[in-house]
C-alpha cells in the first residue's frame, strides 16, 4: 500500500506539472504565459496556513502534556511550513519581476509577509539558543504560539485594509471575483492537493526519524 501511494503521488506530480504548462496564459497579465507561476505560489500559500494552524495545535499538545514527541512532532511540522514560507516568497519574487519590473517593490502585501517570515523563523532561533531540552520544548511552544495572532494579523487583516488594499498591486481579489479560467482553477487545486500529500509523508518521515533519533540517545 504504501509503495502504491508512492507511485500514485509520483504519477499525479508528472500529470500535475505537466498540465500546469498547458493551461490557457491568464489574461490580465504583462506577460500572461508566465502568470503560470500562480499554480504554485498560490498552493504554497495555502499549504502554509495549514501547517501554522497545524503548528499551533501540536504547540499546545505539547504544552499540555510535556512529552518530548510532541515537541518533535511540532518541530517537523514547523519544518515544513518554513520550507512553504519560503516557497511563497521566492515565487512572488518572481512574479514581481516579471509583473512589476523589480524583484522586491515593497508591496504592503509582499513587506507583510516578510515580516511574517521573520517571526516564523525566530522560532528556530529561539531553540538553538537554549540547550535544555524541556525548557527549549516549553519555551519555544509559548513563543510559536503567541506569535499566531500576528501572524495571523499580517496574513489576513492587514493586507484588506482598504487603504492597505488601494496601495496594493498584488492581484488579491483574482480568486475571490472569479477572475481564473477553470482549468487554471483545476490546475491549482491539483497542485495543493499533491503539495498537501506530499507535506503528510515528510511530516511522517521526519517524525520517524527523529524519534528513532530519540530512542537511540536514550539508550545506556
Amino acid at each position: 500500500m504504501k509503495r502504491f501511494s508512492l507511485v500514485l503521488l509520483l504519477l499525479l506530480g508528472i500529470i500535475g506539472t505537466a498540465y500546469s504548462f498547458l493551461v490557457s496564459d491568464a489574461a490580465g497579465f504583462q506577460a500572461p504565459g508566465l502568470a503560470r507561476i500562480f499554480l504554485w505560489h498560490w498552493p504554497c500559500t495555502i499549504a502554509y496556513s495549514v501547517m501554522l494552524f497545524f503548528g499551533a495545535y501540536l504547540c499546545i499538545q505539547s504544552l499540555r502534556t510535556r512529552q518530548a514527541h510532541w515537541d518533535l512532532r511540532t518541530t517537523a511540522a514547523l519544518e515544513l511550513g518554513a520550507v512553504f514560507g519560503i516557497m511563497v516568497l521566492a515565487t512572488g519574487i518572481l512574479f514581481s519581476e516579471v509583473e512589476w519590473g523589480a524583484f522586491w517593490s515593497w508591496d504592503p502585501r509582499q513587506t507583510s509577509f516578510l515580516m511574517v517570515m521573520l517571526i516564523y523563523m525566530a522560532y528556530f532561533v529561539l531553540r538553538l539558543a537554549i540547550p535544555d531540552p524541556q525548557v527549549r520544548a516549553a519555551s519555544s511552544a509559548v513563543y510559536f504560539l503567541l506569535s499566531v495572532i500576528p501572524q495571523l494579523f499580517l496574513i489576513f487583516v492587514f493586507p484588506r485594509l482598504p487603504q492597505i488594499a488601494q496601495q496594493s498591486l498584488h492581484p488579491s481579489q483574482t480568486i475571490v471575483m472569479g477572475l481564473l479560467s477553470n482549468d487554471y482553477k483545476t490546475a491549482a487545486c491539483l497542485t495543493l492537493t499533491l503539495l498537501l500529500w506530499l507535506t503528510g509523508l515528510l511530516y511522517r518521515q521526519r517524525v520517524r526519524a527523529s524519534m528513532l533519533n530519540l530512542s537511540l540517545e536514550d539508550l545506556p
